[in-house]
């Protein structure tokens, strides 16, 4: 429960979320807004290109060959 004489507390903590979240969004545009909503399917070329037909906007994706895990195939053995 809320101690009497501290509601204050709550209520400055939401103009301070609202202003602190404005700030942070001063800068942003439409486009950059948009691009940030497609990163989760920035690494799955299959989801990225379903995702593209379906809304439209392009994703850039990142080559997966190029940032593969190594497998156990990869390793080499070193002598020491």
């Amino acid at each position: 429960m809320i101690e009497p004489g501290y509601e204050w507390l709550g209520i400055a903590a939401v103009v301070f979320f609202f202003v602190v979240t404005q700030l942070c969004l001063k800068n942003s545009n439409t486009r950059s807004i948009d691009e940030a909503s497609m990163i989760p399917f920035a690494d799955d070329p299959d989801v990225a290109r379903r995702v593209e037909q379906a809304t439209g906007k392009t994703i850039h994706c990142v080559d997966t060959a190029e940032h593969a895990i190594p497998t156990q195939n990869d390793w080499i053995d070193v002598e020491m």
